[in-house]
């Protein structure tokens, strides 16, 4: 793990980049291949649902704390030595799940691979931003941004699939050979940029400074937020004392973290970049990508399994043509943005995922794959044109010293956005259900002229066929279908809203200012 002051480019840059892209990956695929097989591992350690479900939200709230102070801990640590640390804790923490003999054992060793986790997304992009010159970070972000847009994606179908035909436990012990490939790549390829080995000199040649204040209320803040945007609709949100006294603890320790922060003379997260008007408006559209995307690809497969009689592997099959599009796209929108003026390419991702969504809005039970899957490449092409140009914009006015802190914050934006998105998925369909089932309801009476013919014809029909029963069946037909609606208008509720929210997002571009990224032509517009 030795460092070395060398400048990363004296490597090949793109024999760094698969390697940390991959590790990327692996971390943000095991979010959503884990959930998947909650079932399966609930069946299987005699556990719950609920019980279960900590599975998945022990890792996310290690995993939100760990993010942004990755960049600080980069810092004292050692980039190359910190990225290495946190794969060989991902791998041994992935084992110990896969090996996990109770809930919960396995509950303790996901707190530990989500804490091990969080530095993996940041060091990657940090490590890819200062590899690679300002003219060809597009194309760096490119293959990055596969790796993380196209792990939500793929994850459902191959956690389903591994699960069916193995063990829900191979779920966490594939990551292992792929950990202990990277530790060796990593080792041989990555080496810490010297502004980076110079900051760290200097601030240890000051005597390590640790915040600790900073630390405990990012990890109070941080951790209450996520608990109460992951269970906070099974928990009936504000119903629940768990959830309410979570929320109260997430805005007062959020309050007194930034206070704290901004005044602090060794901050452990530097909000202070958020000062950069170019960073803070990136770091908005961020949100605003994790909260469409994860959003999104909570809904589209919920409504094809929900009301159209997919399985889990069919649902995911929906998903994978956009992803495979989502990846032909990036290197060529990494390529455009030396010649276009990248605040017209994200307008442009921004409408065209948008209105995907909104067409989403208009389809009904009778709608076919092929739509389905159309509406989703047509979003993922959308996506692609925000993913790289947003990354390339955050870095562009950035020193080189401040690079780990900055994928720390920016990383931390696209999964709360994320949190967020699945989050009021969820609520919005439980909640707008509910309200178009009793919107409904006075049709569903036999002093409603066209629900007490329907309701005879078909009572005649059934009555017909089986000879007894066909009221009551015809009853049960009529309210399966009137359920079936309420639950199709929900969820293009839910399609309707992320559209309308993704084109409005539009107005932040507003006040972004003119990019100045070097190399290439000179962006118009």
């Amino acid at each position: 793990m030795s460092e070395s002051a060398a400048p990363t480019r004296a490597i090949n840059p793109w024999l760094i980049a698969p390697v940390v892209a991959l590790a990327a990956f692996m971390e943000v695929l095991d979010i959503s291949i884990a959930n998947v097989a909650l079932p399966h591992i609930a069946g299987s350690l005699s556990a719950s649902a609920d019980e279960s479900a900590w599975v998945l939200t022990s890792y996310l709230v290690t995993n939100a704390v760990s993010m942004p102070i990755s960049g600080w801990l980069s810092t004292v640590v050692g980039r190359k030595r910190y990225f290495m640390i946190c794969i060989i804790g991902f791998t041994v923490a992935s084992l110990a799940c896969g090996l996990a003999p109770s809930l919960g054992t396995l509950v303790l060793v996901r707190a530990l691979q989500g804490a091990a986790g969080g530095g993996l997304q940041p060091g990657a992009q940090a490590i890819l931003t200062d590899a690679f010159p300002q003219e060809k970070r597009g194309m760096a972000f490119a293959l990055y941004g596969v790796a993380v847009v196209f792990a939500p994606a793929i994850g459902p179908t191959l956690g389903g699939w591994i699960t069916d035909t193995i063990s829900w436990r191979w779920v966490f012990l594939l990551n292992v050979p792929v950990g202990a490939l990277l530790v060796v790549l990593v080792n041989l390829l990555v080496r810490d940029p010297q502004a980076l080995v110079a900051e760290r000199s200097r601030r240890l040649a000051g005597g390590l400074k640790f915040d600790g204040v900073g630390f405990g209320l990012l990890a109070l803040g941080i951790g209450a937020l996520q608990i109460v945007l992951d269970r906070g609709q099974q928990d009936d949100w504000f119903a629940s004392p768990l959830i309410l006294v979570m929320s109260l603890a997430a805005g007062l320790s959020l309050i007194a973290l930034v206070i704290w922060e901004v005044t602090a003379e060794h901050p452990i997260v530097d909000l202070k970049l958020l000062r950069d008007r170019t960073f803070a408006v990136s770091s908005v559209l961020m949100f605003f990508l994790g909260f469409i995307l994860l959003g999104s690809t909570y809904l589209i497969p919920a409504f094809v399994q929900d009301l159209l009689g997919y399985t889990a592997t069919d649902a995911g099959l929906v998903l994978t043509p956009g992803a495979v599009f989502l990846i032909l796209m990036m290197p060529l929108v990494g390529r455009m943005q030396a010649r276009v003026d990248v605040r017209w390419m994200i307008a442009f991702g921004l409408v065209t995922a948008g209105g995907a969504l909104l067409w989403l809005a208009r389809f009904d039970l009778t709608i076919d794959y092929g739509h389905i899957m159309l509406a989703r490449i047509i979003q993922s092409i959308g996506l692609g044109f925000l993913f790289v140009p947003i990354n390339t914009v955050a870095f562009s006015s950035l020193a080189e010293d401040k690079t780990s802190n900055a994928s720390g914050l920016i990383n931390l934006w696209r999964n709360l956005g994320g949190s967020v998105g699945i989050s009021l998925a969820s609520s919005l369909l439980a909640r707008r259900a509910q309200l178009h089932q009793a919107d409904l309801g006075p049709a569903f009476s036999l002093a409603h002229r066209p629900f007490d013919e329907t309701y005879h014809r078909l009572a005649a029909y059934l009555s017909h066929l089986a000879q007894a029963g066909g009221g009551d069946r015809s009853l049960a037909a009529l309210y399966q279908s009137l359920y079936a609606q309420a639950r199709l208008m929900s969820y293009l509720d839910g399609f309707e809203l992320f559209g309308l929210i993704f084109i409005a997002a539009v107005a932040v571009l507003l006040i972004m200012p003119r990019p100045k990224l070097s190399g290439g032509a000179a962006p118009v517009g």
